[in-house]
């Protein structure tokens, strides 16, 4: 059993360039993608992505908000897998937050490119994977 889920799954996170994010489809079958790794990361409880408003991610977020993310360190062979929900943020303010330089290359318009959107996640369960052994657990506040 973990001693520190926070610290633990926190420090695998931190360290993955990637994640992965699925999404429920129009037929109810989950659908994953890659995405580079969150802007923002708040414990193991909020994460932030930033996602084109136009993507398909974001139309089956829209229709269905539960969802999971997952990250994985290939090297040592272990990963976590937190379930949620996404919310799709277009205010200015949160988009302000999470703009980085280049990000022109996908959002021409800048920070207010109406393709330009924050999907926030909030996990409410996770099960991580090490040493030949799973463990589920809640994710409190």
């Amino acid at each position: 059993m973990m001693r520190d889920a926070v610290k633990t799954i926190g420090n695998l996170i931190d360290k993955q360039s990637i994640g992965y994010i699925s999404s429920i489809d129009e037929d109810g079958f989950p659908a994953t993608k890659a995405m580079f790794a969150p802007r923002i990361r708040e414990g193991i409880k909020v994460f932030y992505f930033t996602s084109n408003t136009s993507s398909l991610r974001v139309s089956h977020y829209r229709e269905n908000p539960k969802g999971c993310i997952y990250f994985c360190d290939r090297r040592f062979y272990r990963g976590v897998m937190l379930q949620g929900e996404f919310e799709i943020l277009e205010e200015h303010d949160i988009k302000e937050k999470m703009w980085r330089e280049g990000d022109t290359l996908y959002y021409p318009l800048g920070i207010d490119d109406p393709d330009y959107c924050v999907l926030k996640f909030t996990a409410k369960k996770g099960r991580y994977y090490s040493q030949l052994k799973s463990e589920t657990f809640l994710v409190t506040d």
